[in-house]
């Protein structure tokens, strides 16, 4: 029988562990999730957007994504407006102080990024985000 071929999904999880061990710590020290800062960096960098498309874009099931819009709208990171043109569209936006959770966070964060750098150095990594951005596009 021969030898299975190693798991693509099973492999991008353990990278994707590997890499939020540099992240987690600083998360944890700001009392984000990993959700909550995929939806600030999202909403940082995209703007104001419907929940379909920021739970698509944060790969956050769109249930999954309520409850985390409600404890974040809770904490004062984010807002929700429904469309003037349309109600059943509900928008979210990032709020002030999301926007200083974001800023407080970024030079911690973009220590993280180059620790990650460090030690699997620069060239290889961008090699590996090209990789990776190319594989999104292939089920697309």
């Amino acid at each position: 029988m021969p030898q299975p071929r190693p798991s693509l999904t099973l492999t991008l999880l353990q990278a994707r562990e590997a890499a939020m061990g540099f992240f987690r710590p600083s998360l944890n020290q700001h009392g984000l999730t990993e959700q909550q800062w995929r939806v600030i960096r999202i909403l940082r960098q995209q703007g104001e957007m419907e929940i379909y498309r920021l739970a698509e874009l944060a790969c956050i099931l769109k249930p999954s994504m309520t409850g985390v819009l409600v404890r974040m709208e809770a904490a004062g990171l984010v807002s929700r407006r429904k469309a003037e043109h349309d109600q059943r569209r509900v928008l979210v936006n990032l709020a002030h102080k999301g926007e200083e959770t974001f800023a407080s966070m970024s030079q911690c964060m973009e220590g993280n990024y180059q620790r990650i750098q460090e030690q699997f150095g620069e060239q290889k990594l961008q090699v590996l985000l090209g990789l990776l951005e190319e594989l999104k596009q292939v089920g697309r």
